[in-house]
């Protein structure tokens, strides 16, 4: 069903959106990706990618190409960021982890995998990209398929419109309304040093690791096969008027880390903090789809970084709606009808869990002391029972 001489349009080149344009591509069908950017390329910092995410590489055949690319880090640990004491250690690379999710957890710079992504898509007939193509207008012609509008005049017709355009997504405003993100209050600095700058005091330099403090977290760990080290700073935003502005912020990440580990205070005097990035997320909702719009990845389930699963998410999704619209011939009212049956559940369960999760990272006063007592005595099988229903992957989605 569904017409089969226009392509499908997908708005937003991010991980998602060329995600489901090589899947519906190895599928037979033409598809066109909108990017609004001047060239398909992403922010240059790290990513985290759980084991579940192999599950559609393997669909898209590139698990290989991937793992290549990539990290291993030994562990997840995530140590107070005032003393430095381990409150929790996750083994990444046991036999143990291994027998449980079968592929590994793995970290890379999101220009390698977005690469990737980009150079199989190119490979792949009847895929089709073109820049500096910001949609914004949507129209549903019924059977006649549905015609995008961009801010410089151009229409695009397609059979059919994907919504991958991030959570500020236009194609979002379309079919579920306009509302704002919600803001967490939290801001983000990110950097990338080399290898060889790291201090040599600091601990668990080839792991993936979280520093707990009070109203903030530190995350680093080794890309590029240990030569390279990424920095996230995240902490409460003591002056929130500021948003993304590209202003200098010395004096509110050296009062926010005062008490900081003196390890981790040396790492944070290397932060570029030139640029910082207002984090937010959205709550759940049902509404995917509006006749032959649909949408995936953050344009419909943005969520807070807590369980590393944002990409992940956003892939899953691809694969799923790729596959679903395939086995249903392109009758596209049923597909579209089926992907949220198929998703919602396990998207909204990472965004409300994430948001738990940060007020657990975040914790002051009694409710760290809570917190810390409260993850003395566990083990390895504790945290893995935890995270099987992230990292054992979506049930749904088609073995390859």
């Amino acid at each position: 069903m569904g017409n089969a001489n226009l392509p499908l349009i997908v708005v937003g080149g991010g991980l998602g959106g060329l995600s489901f344009a090589l899947a519906l591509g190895q599928n037979g069908r033409r598809v066109h990706v909108l990017e609004q950017a001047a060239q398909i390329s992403p922010i240059g910092y790290g990513i985290q990618l759980g084991p579940n995410v192999f599950k559609a590489f393997d669909r898209l055949g590139l698990s290989e190409t991937v793992r290549a690319a990539a990290d291993c880090p030994v562990s997840l640990v995530m140590p107070d960021a005032d003393s430095g004491e381990t409150l929790i250690q996750v083994p990444l690379t046991s036999e143990k982890f291994y027998r449980r999710y079968t592929n590994p957890y793995i970290v890379i710079h999101r220009a390698d995998i977005h690469n990737i992504l980009l150079d199989a898509c190119r490979r792949t007939p009847g895929v089709e990209l073109t820049v500096n193509a910001t949609a914004v207008g949507f129209e549903d012609r019924g059977g006649d398929g549905v015609r995008v509008t961009c801010a410089d005049g151009r229409t695009f017709d397609g059979a059919a419109l994907i919504g991958a355009d991030g959570i500020k997504s236009r194609v979002r405003n379309y079919v579920a309304g306009e509302s704002p993100a919600r803001s967490v209050g939290y801001v983000a600095h990110r950097t990338i040093i080399d290898m060889k700058d790291v201090p040599a005091d600091l601990p668990h330099q080839q792991d993936v690791v979280l520093w707990a403090g009070p109203g903030y977290h530190v995350v680093h760990y080794p890309l590029r096969h240990g030569t390279i080290f990424n920095i996230v700073a995240v902490f409460k935003d003591p002056a929130p008027g500021h948003g993304d502005l590209r202003v200098t912020h010395e004096e509110d990440v050296n009062h926010v880390y005062a008490n900081a580990h003196p390890a981790l205070k040396t790492l944070l005097s290397m932060m570029n903090l030139e640029r910082r990035w207002v984090l937010a997320d959205r709550d759940p909702i049902r509404q995917w789809s509006r006749g032959r719009v649909a949408l995936l990845g953050d344009a419909v389930h943005p969520t807070l970084q807590s369980l590393a699963q944002g990409a992940g998410m956003a892939i899953e999704d691809a694969v799923c709606l790729a596959d679903l619209l395939h086995s249903m011939d392109y009758d596209y009212e049923r597909a579209f009808s089926e992907y949220p049956r198929r998703r919602l559940v396990r998207s909204a369960r990472i965004q409300l869990a994430s948001r738990e999760l940060w007020e657990v990272y975040h914790a002051e006063g009694i409710a760290r002391e809570v917190r810390d007592a409260g993850l003395q005595g566990r083990g390895e099988d504790d945290y893995y029972d935890c995270l099987d229903w992230v990292w054992k992957g979506d049930p749904s989605l088609v073995e390859a």
